[in-house]
């Protein structure tokens, strides 16, 4: 596995851990997890075009 790789399978885990489904996340609205799918997306078309 690449370095790239596994940066994305922890910024996929990360997003999954921040969606505001669980009591402690509740109040935190959307951000984390939108945040969170950017950055993801960046790095899918940054893998995608090979410059990762």
């Amino acid at each position: 596995m690449t370095l790239g790789t596994i940066l994305l399978i922890i910024l996929i885990l990360m997003l999954i851990g921040a969606f505001p489904a669980w009591p402690h996340s509740k109040s935190w609205g959307y951000a984390p997890s939108s945040a969170l799918g950017l950055i993801v997306l960046i790095l899918l078309i940054l893998l995608l075009t090979g410059r990762l």
